[in-house]
């Protein structure tokens, strides 16, 4: 979908509202005072080290998926460039704050495009409906369509310690 065709405002308007820098670091008070659990177990935050900086960064992710107790999967809905993505490649060290629980260490590990796909396709199956609203979204985001396979969307790996 074209930003002329019918329907193309909502995924346009949700993808301008991503790129609120204020709008997205919102929940991170939340997450910083345990309150996480507002938000669901599909969101955690993020603490990880600017790469240039070395200074304490944080950015609130939607889980892809959770497939065991100390491990979740992420999506960087911006692609590579995403400032946080950029971060973790450069130092994979990392704090996840889920829930209301204490922020835990962990690593993170960027996943192989065959692991996208698998992932991808059980996330669309037990989230149909998620999936097609957030499908253009991400499209938008990313600047390219979202195949069944070889999709342009990273995903992450968090396994706490």
């Amino acid at each position: 979908m074209t930003a002329g065709q019918p329907g193309s405002f909502l995924p346009t308007l949700a993808g301008k509202l991503l790129r609120s820098r204020r709008l997205m670091r919102a929940p991170i008070w939340a997450f910083k005072a345990r309150a996480g659990a507002l938000f669901g177990s599909r969101m955690l935050m993020l603490e990880h080290t600017g790469r240039t900086s070395g200074a304490r960064r944080y950015a609130v992710l939607e889980v892809v998926d959770h497939p065991a107790p100390a491990t979740y999967v992420v999506a960087s809905g911006f692609g590579r460039k995403a400032q946080w993505f950029r971060n973790i490649q450069a130092d994979p060290r990392v704090r996840v704050y889920a829930g209301s629980h204490a922020p835990r260490h962990g690593t993170a590990r960027i996943l192989t495009q065959d692991e996208v796909d698998r992932t991808l396709a059980a996330y669309r199956g037990r989230h149909p409906k998620a999936w097609e609203r957030m499908r253009p979204v991400l499209e938008g985001t990313l600047g390219a369509p979202i195949a069944d396979t070889g999709a342009p969307l990273p995903l992450v790996e968090l396994r706490l310690d």
